[in-house]
């Protein structure tokens, strides 16, 4: 027996396909959805608490860092929403083939960036403008 005869393990011969990435951050911006919700019962939590606990709250949702946190999990919310719908297609037999998967992919991300910017500037516009001030 020669080594010729040997199979080869999957990853030594397996070509990186745009649909294992879209597959990766769908399961990935899941899991951050989960994570940022933390931050969502938070503040929720701290209004209920009563004006002292929720101007707390805004102080913490200011930080920089926080505000990142919320944009990525906008943008999170937005790829798994949309790349749930082209899954739901899927799920009834439509857009398998090559060019409408990959255009279909391209659409959900560019999309879910075009949504997320519209929104963040949508929020911000109005919460600046309110005489109360905002936590954006």
């Amino acid at each position: 027996m020669t080594s010729n005869e040997r199979p080869l393990s999957p990853f030594l011969h397996y070509r990186w396909q745009y649909t294992n990435t879209l597959s990766i951050l769908h399961r990935l911006t899941g899991v951050f959805m989960t994570l940022g919700l933390v931050l969502v019962v938070y503040w929720l939590a701290a209004a209920a608490a009563g004006e002292e606990n929720y101007d707390l709250a805004l102080d913490l949702l200011r930080m920089p860092f926080i505000k990142f946190v919320w944009f990525t999990w906008l943008l999170s919310f937005y790829y798994h929403f949309l790349n749930g719908i082209r899954h739901l297609f899927w799920d009834i037999g439509l857009g398998f083939e090559r060019r409408v998967a990959r255009t279909t992919g391209w659409l959900v991300f560019i999309s879910s960036i075009a949504l997320t910017v519209l929104t963040w500037m949508c929020i911000s516009v109005r919460l600046y403008a309110s005489d109360n001030g905002a936590f954006l």
